[in-house]
């Protein structure tokens, strides 16, 4: 099923192999600068593999998501875990400043950027909601042939032609006002870039 507005090459995995994939999904938060007393947008959320481990860093979480079945397993899987911290809004990225309100701490976006039609409006929409001095953490499949991407024995992620370097990711994003604070490897095939709003 294709969804009207669902970002290219961006579809949620079986959960047997994102698992394997992320087994400790907590570090990557932790790396991505997510700190407790946050309110941080977990933005294109999916399933809420990612959500999940926000929610229990952080004073608040925003889950976006245009999926409702995928927001439907987020919820159950907050519900579950005990946690009451975390929103889930069905909503188009593009309307992230409506569906925010109020200016955040953090916004993270993780195995999205490379699918997104217009990158650069979309992170201008994310330094518009994200208080002076606030974060932006894109998490990216590195631009390696998909063939080298193998998860449980088949090879995973987009395309080939739609992953980006992290260079690829930088232009894309610090034209809009985010300067680039860190970079690190967040799993054997995606690298983490954090920015700052300045």
């Amino acid at each position: 099923m294709t969804i009207p507005g669902f970002f290219k090459g961006t579809g949620m995995p079986a959960p047997g192999w994102w698992e394997a994939l992320w087994p400790e999904p907590a570090r990557v938060i932790t790396a991505m600068g997510i700190e407790p007393g946050m309110t941080v947008v977990d933005l294109c959320s999916g399933d809420g593999w990612f959500t999940l481990q926000l929610a229990r860093i952080a004073r608040h979480v925003i889950a976006v998501d245009i999926d409702d079945m995928l927001m439907a397993t987020s919820r159950t899987r907050l519900q579950e875990a005990g946690m009451i911290n975390c929103t889930c809004v069905v909503a188009d990225a593009y309307d992230l400043a409506r569906v925010v309100g109020s200016p955040v701490d953090h916004v993270f976006l993780a195995n999205v950027l490379h699918g997104v039609p217009d990158q650069r409006h979309l992170v201008r929409l994310v330094r518009d909601v994200l208080k002076p001095a606030g974060l932006f953490a894109v998490v990216n499949w590195h631009a390696r042939p998909r063939e080298q991407t193998v998860v449980l024995g088949e090879p995973r992620g987009p395309a080939t032609e739609l992953r980006m370097t992290p260079q690829q990711t930088i232009e894309a994003i610090e034209p809009a006002g985010l300067a680039l604070q860190a970079q690190s490897e967040v799993s054997p095939y995606h690298y983490g870039l954090v920015f700052r709003r300045f």
